[in-house]
């Protein structure tokens, strides 16, 4: 069954697989960030989450040094998709806002590839995202 992108049924589907195949474990340089992330422009509205630790959690992190402001559509594309192009091509376009600490995010792109458990989560997580 297909849930849309963030929506909490979404993040429920997520945590189950979470349950199911467990955390995958994360390049280094992902494993202490704390990124916020708004995504503007969804079938529900703006929706407020982070990254912590390589994994999506609903909410702001109280400490992250740095936030992104992202398109709906950008947002699906980077995150569930994979597709790097897209996320390069929405932040040289101006789409995608930076505010706060950018070298947090520099040390997120420069992460080693992903791994097996990596994909087969990625993978999943596609499977179930609408």
């Amino acid at each position: 069954m297909s849930h849309t992108f963030l929506s909490s049924d979404w993040f429920e589907a997520v945590d189950k697989l979470r349950a199911e195949l467990g955390d995958p474990p994360v390049p280094a340089a992902m494993a202490d960030l704390k990124l916020n992330i708004t995504v503007t422009g969804g079938p529900d509205g703006d929706k407020e989450l982070s990254m912590q630790g390589g994994q999506f959690v609903q909410g702001p992190a109280a400490d992250a040094a740095t936030k992104l402001i992202v398109p709906f559509d950008v947002a699906k594309s980077m995150f569930i998709e994979g597709n790097q192009q897209a996320a390069m091509q929405a932040f040289m376009s101006g789409q995608i806002k930076v505010e706060g600490d950018m070298s947090k995010l520099m040390a997120m792109q420069g992460g080693a590839a992903p791994g097996p458990e990596q994909q087969a989560f990625q993978e999943r997580m596609k499977a179930i995202t609408a």
